[in-house]
């Protein structure tokens, strides 16, 4: 069945989607995904005008770009996907998932590969941006609103701006280990307060045994 590994990989991880008839006929990720199909065939036979018309067309009813140049594996998914871009050297593995507003894009001008590769089953969380000819490993995750520039290990989390990896992942167990906590703005900012209230502390004693010294 044409596009039956992207519809059972919406079945199984979006908690939405209630049948396949529903899937096919509401699902812009799907549509998206199936339209690059005949728009990469069409890029790769030298027909490239004419895929760039139709992936213009479907960035407008779907509200995702994908370059009809892009290289897309099976078993892909987009959740929602309003926003979702990805450019035209851009390589994506089976299993991927991504969710509305991620990016793969490049970092400027740069000709040939220039956007990211993804290995099998990465995920990629809401507003992500993955910049630049880098790879994200097989199985990663990154979080949401990260922005990434760098390569990123195999199995593990990444996170932050520019992201960090802070945890990997055992694809036999399943089991997480954090190896970095993730900062905490909160404390950080408790902590300059407890310390800037002590430096004033400090003045004002100092200013007190001053005016102390000064009284006859």
């Amino acid at each position: 069945m044409f596009m039956s590994k992207e519809i059972q990989a919406i079945r199984d991880r979006d908690p939405a989607a209630r049948s396949t008839m529903e899937i096919v006929l509401v699902s812009s990720g799907l549509h998206a995904l199936a339209a690059h199909r005949i728009e990469h065939w069409l890029w790769t036979h030298n027909l490239k005008l004419l895929a760039r018309i139709i992936s213009q067309g479907t960035r407008f009813f779907t509200g995702i770009e994908i370059h009809p140049g892009a290289t897309i594996g099976r078993g892909v998914g987009i959740d929602h996907g309003m926003g979702v871009v990805f450019g035209e050297t851009a390589i994506v593995g089976d299993g991927c998932w991504f969710y509305q507003g991620v990016t793969l894009g490049g970092t400027g001008k740069q000709t040939g590969k220039r956007h990211p590769t993804l290995e099998r089953d990465v995920t990629v969380g809401v507003g992500a941006s993955v910049l630049g000819a880098i790879t994200v490993g097989e199985g990663a995750r990154i979080g949401a609103g990260s922005v990434v520039l760098t390569d990123v290990p195999p199995h593990s989390t990444a996170v932050g701006i520019p992201a960090r990896a802070v945890a990997w992942r055992d694809p036999a167990s399943g089991e997480t280990r954090r190896v970095e906590q993730l900062p905490d703005p909160t404390s950080d900012t408790m902590l300059s307060l407890v310390q800037r209230i002590e430096e004033l502390e400090l003045q004002i004693r100092a200013l007190q045994a001053r005016q102390e010294d000064r009284v006859p």
